[in-house]
């Protein structure tokens, strides 16, 4: 069989007839591969718009965590002080109290001494109307 001489030299027919420089299953291997590519192309782009939803979600989210987090912190700082507060406000309040007791004792001691002084001026002034 002879061979074509075009075909030596590097060019080729194609399905239209038309003159090609590359062979006709390369031709159609590199259309194959052009359009492959393209379709990858494609999903890559798809799957950066849906990775790129993802990372927004999850920031967003993250973004709530953080602020969740701050108010639980904010929250048991408060607790924490109110907890102070009422502590020193029950310590406070028992000083007022020890106070208070002592006042008390010392009003009674008071009122002993004044009821026997009360009570010797009464005598006296009984002696001194029974001499009369």
């Amino acid at each position: 069989m002879a061979k074509d001489p075009l075909a030596e030299a590097g060019f080729h027919f194609d399905e239209l007839n038309k003159l090609r420089v590359l062979e006709p299953d390369v031709s159609q291997n590199t259309a194959e591969l052009k359009e492959e590519c393209k379709e990858f192309v494609d999903k890559i782009g798809h799957f950066q718009k849906i990775v790129g939803g993802l990372i927004s979600t999850v920031d967003g989210l993250a973004k709530e965590a953080e602020t969740e987090k701050m108010k639980a912190i904010g929250a048991r700082n408060l607790l924490s002080s109110v907890a102070k507060q009422r502590e020193e406000h029950q310590q406070l309040l028992q000083a007022l109290i020890a106070e208070k007791k002592m006042q008390l004792e010392r009003y009674r001691v008071e009122y002993e001494a004044l009821s026997r002084v009360e009570a010797e001026q009464s005598e006296f002034i009984n002696q001194f109307i029974l001499q009369k």
